[in-house]
This record gives structure tokens, sequence and C-alpha cells, in this order.
């Protein structure tokens, strides 16, 4: 990843970031905040899995770069999931709200395979990281399996 892009999307991240650090002015102001903040970590994490499962070629920086921004990007969407934004344009189930210990518990787990994946690219071993992308990849679904709207 050139220089200047790596610095962009960390003002990305810290702009993401700046509004969790408030309360949320309205119930939507958190919608669009975790949306956003779990699009870039998607595309992010996409670009990894490609070169995980052979369909772009491998790029041990690019992996560690792109892993890097979805550490810091799993921690931010869980404080828009309040009171009040269950409503409006989302994909989140009711079940966000109704099974709040579950649905912790599955973000949790979530960003702990992601700490174990971005430590894989920190080596740029390509089997360690097929491994590690392997076990986040299937926390991310089960995750969307039980709290997000197809």
């Amino acid at each position: 990843m050139k220089p200047i892009t790596a610095l962009a999307l960390t003002f990305v991240s810290l702009l993401l970031a700046t509004p969790a650090m408030a309360q949320f002015q309205r119930p939507d102001d958190a919608v669009k905040y975790r949306k956003a903040a779990l699009s870039v970590m998607g595309t992010h994490f996409s670009r990894v899995g490609a070169m995980a499962t052979g369909r772009a070629p491998f790029d041990a920086k690019a992996v560690a770069d792109n892993m890097a921004v979805v550490e810091t990007l799993s921690k931010l969407p869980w404080d828009a999931f309040g009171p009040g934004t269950d409503k409006g344009d989302t994909r989140a189930l009711p079940a966000v709200w109704t099974e709040q210990a579950k649905f912790k518990a599955a973000s949790e787990k979530m960003q702990g395979e992601v700490v174990k994946l971005n430590a894989a690219a920190k080596t740029g071993n390509l089997d360690a990281i097929k491994t590690a992308f392997g076990a986040t990849a299937a926390s991310c679904k089960a995750c969307h399996d039980d709290f997000r709207k197809d």
C-alpha cells in the first residue's frame, strides 16, 4: 500500500472513531456510523480474503496493511448498536437488542479472531494467514447468520 493511501486510511479511521467518543445525537447517526465502519472493514477484509483464497496474487505487505485497518475498525461499530438504533435503514435483526449478551459475545469473538489474523499477517506466512482468515471469516459469518438480515 502506498504511504499516502495508508495515511488516508488512518485519517478516515480517526474520523470514524471521533463520533463514537461522543454520544450520538440521533439514532440514525449511530446507524450511519456503524454501517460505514462495517463497510470499510469489510472492504479491507475482502482484500485479504482474495489473497488468502488465491483469487488475487499474494502480497504480504498488502495483507499486513489491510489487516491493520481491519483490526482498528473491528473496535468501532459496537457502541452504535444502542437503544433506538433498531429502526430505519438497518439490516440488524431484533436479536441484536433482545439477545445482547449473545451479540456482545459474537462481536468479541470476531475481534479476537481479527487480532489473531492481524498477528498472522505480520508474519507474512501465507499458510498462517489462510488458517487465521478461515477462523475470522467463520466468526463474521456466525454473527451475520444470527444478527443480520440478508
